[in-house]
This record gives C-alpha cells, structure tokens and sequence, in this order.
C-alpha cells in the first residue's frame, strides 16, 4: 500500500474496523476492531495515489470509475466510520483549519455566480431527466429537507408536512400575492394557491422544472393563479405580501448574499412576510467539498448562520424568527437513497454505471454529513416591519393544523359529505388573525 496513505489512514482510523485491499492485493486492517466492518479494495496505483493527495474528491472519482469498491459495507458505513474518527468537523483539527483557511482564499472564485453562470449551474444538475427524479423523490416532486413531524412519517407525509410547516410561518391570507424563488417542480407553489386562493409566482432558472411545473399547474385547473417563469430573481421588480424560497438560497454564491437580500427586501411590501429555507452548518465558514462542487453542485455552498445574518441585516429586513432543523434531510436523504438503490437499474437506462455510481456516493455523503457532520437546515423568517407579525408563535402551529384538517377533509380518501342544505362560502384556510 502507499506509504503516505497508510499512514494518513493511522492517523484518522483508530476507533472502528477499516480495512483495507491495495492494488498489489496487500490487506491491512486499522482501527480497532470494534464496530461495524468495512472492507475497501483500491483497484489501481493511480487512484491509491489520487486518494493520499486527495481524498475527498478522490475516494468518490474512483468509485464512479469503478476504480474502488466496497466488498464489505457500502459508502455511507465508510462515511461513519471516518466522521466517527474525524469528529463533526474536519476543520477541528489543526492541520484542517491551516487548510480551511488556505482553501477559503480561493472560495469567492468558486461562488462568482453571474447571471450566465448562474443558468449554466442550474441546468447542470436541475435539466437531468425528470424520470431521474421520479424515480426517488415523493409523489409531489420535492426536492428540499422533509419535516418529520413523526419518526414513522412516509417520505410523502412528512413532504407534505414541511409544506404545511413553511407555509403556517408565512402567515397567508387569502387574495395576497407570493413569490417563490427558486420554485423547483412547482410543488409548493401549487399548494399555496390552492390552500390559501392565492396568486403565486414561481421562478427558476431550469427549464425542466419550468416545463414540469406549468404542466402541473394547468393540469391542475391553476394556470390562472400559479404562473411559472424562467427568470433569475435579480431580475425582478413586481412586489409581494409574501416571499418563499426553498432550497435555492445554496445557489446563490456568497459573493452575491447581499444582492440576494437586498433584491428581497424590494420585493417585498412594507407589511410582508418572508420565509428562507436553506441547508447551513453549525460549524465555522468553509469552503465546498470538492467532489460536490465538480460534479453535482457546481457554483453551490452550504453557509454558517454567521454568513448570512450581516447580510440581512444590512438589507433592512428584520429577522422575526429562526428554526434550525436537525436530522431531518438525514432522514430525508435515507428515503432517497433507498429510493434510488432500489430503482438502480431503471437509472443506469437513462445514463449509465458510472452516473449510478456518482449519485449513490452524493446521497449518502449527503446523508453522513447531515446524520454525523455539521450540517442542518435553517428556516429564517423575515419582515420589513417588527410589527407585521404576532408576537407569539401559537399562530404557525394553529395555522399548520387548520392546513391538516383541511387536507384531510379535501383527500381523496375523505368520506362524501352529504349536500348542504344552503348554499354555504367556501371555506378557507387563514394564516390567523
């Protein structure tokens, strides 16, 4: 085996049982035995030298080139066995801030999302195959952080949960006009309008989406009051009594926060409310992992609240309330990535083997970094007015069962009701008084 990566293997591996098949056929096993057993065979020299430079962008280059396999366990065993050695930060060793620091020079080249750069992003991962993401998503097409109210909770409850969730924070009133920036397959979108009769605005940079949503919305009887645009959020000045923005924030680039939230800030009315739902970490700044950033996410990065507060604050909007939502994309990413496994082969005809490969190391890395690492979900509701909300919370939980109710009594399972004796106004959920 590579001295270097032998010995960089010592050093992180003591607890745990890693072993470990070189080129030449030679095994070693570190740790201590204990625990789950993993067992990694490295095909070749290139990539056992690739890995001791490299590893976080090597380890998952070789699995999609098949140049690495797993005999005993799989990616994501391998990823608990390291982060249990390494801690929930790699930053928190020495020689991980030396380079942390050193690796943050660079990152605002990384994060330069012009307006073309931004699109080209975009298409990159969100213009895949929509079969892709049938394959493994819920019946809706959400592709962001579930709310598992309840452990016991199906991919689909716990999707239409977190809808519920953002929108009780928004506080909706019938006849209010919303914008949702970066409106994916136009999911929540289509769920405001129709819980809440409202006109909503949904924009995206892929075309995919776009194509998908509008189809979902005339299909739908809703093409009158959900419109799907293709356009970059920088580029609009329509106002609105609310903002919603899922999932799309980890795009916008750190060199462009505070464009971001001070485009929002004119979007928004006087008496406006904004929700912001975005993956974050609770360790320090950082930069991308390399992997993520070459091959799935290129122009993304994930922020510490520490990042994006100033921005904010320099914007003029107010900060009314901050939820920080923990291990839920965990369970979130374990759906998908059964998901995916279990439908392996039907991706491997849209792309091929070493597309399945490089998606089964990106949902369960993603998975190990939100289960055993520093990442969470941040959900930060705005205002321009300290005033434009109830200074308690009882409104979003009052709001998110009388969201509940309403879909019960509205799903296909619901009882037939017998015919009103009058004619009665159709009922309508409110955000509260």
């Amino acid at each position: 085996m590579n001295i270097l990566l032998q010995r960089i293997i010592d050093k992180i591996v003591h607890t745990g049982t890693l072993t470990v098949t070189g080129p030449n056929g030679a095994t070693r096993t570190f740790g201590d035995g204990t625990g789950t057993k993993t067992h990694v065979v490295i095909h070749t020299r290139r990539a056992e030298r690739a890995i001791a430079l490299h590893p976080s962008l090597a380890i998952p280059e070789a699995f999609m080139e098949q140049e690495l396999d797993f005999v005993e366990g799989d990616v994501l065993s391998f990823l608990h066995l390291i982060y249990q050695n390494m801690g929930i930060s790699w930053t928190d060793s020495n020689w991980g801030k030396l380079l942390n620091t050193a690796r943050l020079a660079f990152r605002p080249l990384q994060q330069f999302n012009t307006h073309r750069r931004s699109r080209k992003n975009v298409e990159h991962h969100y213009d895949l195959s929509g079969e892709l993401y049938k394959l493994f998503l819920d019946d809706d097409m959400q592709y962001s952080c579930a709310y598992f109210e309840r452990p016991d909770m199906s991919l689909e409850e716990a999707q239409l949960a977190k809808k519920r969730h953002i929108a009780a924070k928004l506080r909706i009133k019938p006849g209010q006009t919303v914008l949702d920036i970066g409106c994916g397959w136009g999911g929540l979108s289509l769920y405001i309008a129709k819980a809440f009769e409202t006109d909503v605005l949904g924009v995206t940079l892929s075309h995919e989406q776009h194509q998908v949503a509008t189809e979902r919305a005339q299909a739908e009887g809703l093409d009158r009051h959900v419109h799907f645009e293709i356009r970059d959020y920088r580029d609009l000045s329509e106002r609105f009594d609310r903002i919603v923005s899922v999932g799309m924030f980890e795009h916008v680039g750190i060199t462009q926060y505070q464009t971001f939230f001070d485009k929002c800030a004119t979007l928004l009315k006087p008496d406006g409310v904004m929700l912001l739902h975005t993956i974050g970490r609770t360790a320090p700044p950082t930069t991308t992992n390399a992997f993520i950033r070459k091959h799935i996410f290129p122009g993304g990065y994930i922020p510490a609240l520490s990042e994006i507060m100033p921005a904010i604050e320099k914007s003029g909007l107010a900060i009314t309330d901050v939820e920080i939502l923990r291990l839920h994309y965990a369970e979130t990413l374990k759906h998908w990535r059964e998901r995916f496994l279990a439908n392996r082969e039907k991706v491997k005809e849209i792309y091929d083997e070493r597309f399945c490969r490089m998606w089964e190391f990106y949902l369960s890395g993603s998975e190990a970094s939100f289960r055993w690492q520093d990442l969470v979900n941040f959900q930060i509701q705005l205002t321009r007015r300290n005033d434009a909300l109830p200074i308690t919370r009882d409104y979003m939980s009052k709001c998110e069962k009388a969201l509940e109710m309403h879909e019960k009594a509205h799903s296909p399972d619901a009882p037939a009701k017998k015919p009103a004796a009058k004619p009665t106004a159709k009922r309508r959920v409110s955000g509260g008084k």
